[in-house]
């Protein structure tokens, strides 16, 4: 469902409502007279609307997150806030970016259109950039051939599953994160579709070396043996993307998770 096109529409309808009854039907009307249920229910809702759209187009915009591919930074159920304008100033429903305004840096978590199909939001980690050589051989990543830099951090436990996850710290360019690595997992893609720049990558039995193309990213799950990334359905382009996730806003299953993630 595409409810930026749904609270377009419901705008305009509203809009047209209410510039219908300011300039012309309010004037009309006796001062005590009653206003008509399309003024009540439809024009009225107007300035909330047209608040809703501004602040959800340009400004933040609330996800929620569906799977545990981002685990343990970021837990099914979360409410995350997705700050819209951190990378440009995008045209509503288009998605097109018409202010530049910086762009994805590795370590970033994104919102983004799914590339198989752009009707669904996805949220991953920015891995790789435009250029960057993206090796993830024997559950290790490394960046144009550089380790990146990866300690252990105890154990994740996993209720649902009732299994012990080694969890691990990972630095990428200065961003600390933590990440789930199953050790009995199989290092190679085990399924991969055949998506746009394909033959930038490679897979063998350690697993997939990709060079990121111009105006693309590679972005990888926290959870790396249980996420569809772009190790899977491949690049994120440039003009998909939503949006900077910064925040968790609230959890109905866990209160104590308000607040966290940055």
């Amino acid at each position: 469902m595409n409810f930026a096109l749904i609270l377009f529409l419901l705008l305009l309808a509203s809009g047209v409502l209410w510039v219908a009854d300011h300039f012309v039907f309010r004037k009309k009307r006796a001062p005590d007279a009653k206003e008509p249920l399309w003024v009540e229910y439809g024009a009225s809702f107007f300035p909330v609307i047209l608040i809703v759209f501004v602040l959800r187009s340009f400004l933040v915009e609330p996800f929620k997150i569906p799977s545990g591919s981002m685990i343990p930074t970021l837990l099914v159920g979360d409410f995350i806030a997705v700050n819209k304008f951190t990378y440009g100033i995008r045209l509503p429903v288009i998605n097109k970016k018409v202010i530049e305004l910086g762009a994805p840096q590795r370590g970033d978590v994104i919102v983004f259109r799914f590339p198989p199909d752009p009707s669904l939001d996805y949220i991953k980690r920015v891995v790789g950039v435009p250029g960057d050589r993206i090796a993830y051989l024997n559950k290790r990543l490394s960046i144009n051939g550089q380790p990146v830099a990866v300690a252990r951090d105890g154990e994740h436990f996993d209720a649902e599953r009732m299994f012990y996850t080694p969890r691990y710290v990972e630095k990428l360019d200065g961003v600390e994160h933590q990440i789930l690595i199953e050790e009995a997992a199989p290092a190679f893609i085990q399924q991969f579709m055949q998506f746009p720049h394909r033959d930038k990558c490679n897979y063998n039995s350690e697993g997939v070396v990709c060079e990121v193309p111009a105006g693309h990213y590679f972005v990888m799950g926290d959870n790396r043996d249980n996420s569809q990334d772009s190790r899977v359905w491949g690049f994120v382009p440039d003009e998909n993307i939503v949006g900077k996730a910064f925040f968790v806003w609230f959890n109905f299953g866990d209160l104590k998770r308000i607040g966290g993630f940055r």
